[in-house]
């Protein structure tokens, strides 16, 4: 029996590579698939081959319920609210879950990240622990993806430190397996239009772990540019990105995501991801060739 999916964030990066990959990687008819986004109009393009957009907005549960009408299986991507003032983005999560409950959605699946348990370092991590345990405590059958850091995210850090000569961190000998946002998506999309109903927890990384010094090594080799990591402390180097014209609060984030990977934390490597998609993940190496004249400009 075919089943209807939706997809909450479609306009976001990863939800339309999701989507993308529901429709031409894994050939799910356009009408079993449903974008969700607070502006319809975003995803014409998505409407244009034959995929059904609903409004949907985290803060509204009404909204939320209406769109998971009629939906088997329903992904609830992560939100991009990250107060360290509130729990707003967990209070939306958790909205998501009870409208999933009352719309009688069978199948929720989260985006997630790796070790989120409460001792973690990185700040947020409780948005995302909380919404594990409430998808748990809502008796629906779910698959967690817990994400590593993305290849992309280096877009964050490496131009400037490239730019500079000096990549300022506090990660010590820590390592991340950085994947492809593309490859995840594919991962996550498997697993969406896969017809089991078993609960799982996947942790989804790249396929090699790196310190910060072998990211850079990597760098070098690939631009032909000497980049020098400087080991600091946190509190040194969330007043560097302060400085740079960072809010005090994403300050503190960023600087959490290397107190994290010091810790050892998200130094896993697994092979959920090739295992999912059925495809080879992009090495890291690839990644820097491919962004190669982004990166050092």
């Amino acid at each position: 029996m075919s089943k209807t999916l939706l997809v909450t964030g479609a306009s976001g990066q990863l939800g339309r590579s999701v989507i993308n990959h529901l429709l031409d990687t894994f050939n799910v008819p356009a009408a079993q698939i449903i974008a969700s986004t607070r502006t319809p109009t975003n995803l014409a393009d998505l409407a244009a081959r034959g995929v059904v957009v609903r409004a949907a907005d985290f803060n509204d549960g009404t909204s939320l319920e209406n769109a998971f009408q009629g939906v088997d299986k329903v992904l609830i991507i992560s939100t991009s609210e990250m107060d360290l003032k509130d729990d707003r983005r967990l209070k939306q999560h958790e909205t998501a879950v009870a409208a999933a409950k009352k719309a009688g959605v069978g199948h929720l699946l989260y985006t997630s990240m790796p070790n989120p348990e409460p001792v973690s370092p990185v700040l947020f991590a409780n948005d995302h622990y909380g919404t594990e345990q409430a998808i748990k405590a809502s008796g629906i059958a779910y698959t967690i993806f817990r994400n590593g850091w993305y290849q992309e995210n280096l877009f964050m850090a490496l131009p400037q430190a490239i730019a500079s000569g000096h990549w300022y961190t506090s990660a010590g000998e820590g390592r991340i397996a950085h994947g492809g946002r593309d490859d995840m998506a594919a991962a996550i999309a498997a697993g969406l239009a896969d017809d089991s109903n078993e609960s799982k927890t996947y942790t989804l990384t790249g396929p090699h772990a790196y310190t910060t010094a072998e990211i850079a090594a990597l760098v070098g080799e690939v631009t032909g540019k000497q980049l020098e990591v400087v080991q600091v402390s946190d509190e040194a180097l969330t007043e560097g990105v302060k400085a740079a014209g960072i809010p005090e609060d994403f300050a503190r984030i960023i600087v959490s995501f290397d107190a994290n990977t010091r810790a050892g934390r998200i130094a896993m490597v697994t092979d959920a991801v090739e295992t999912l998609s059925g495809r080879k993940s992009k090495t890291l190496k690839q990644f820097l060739e491919a962004n190669k004249a982004a990166l050092a400009g």
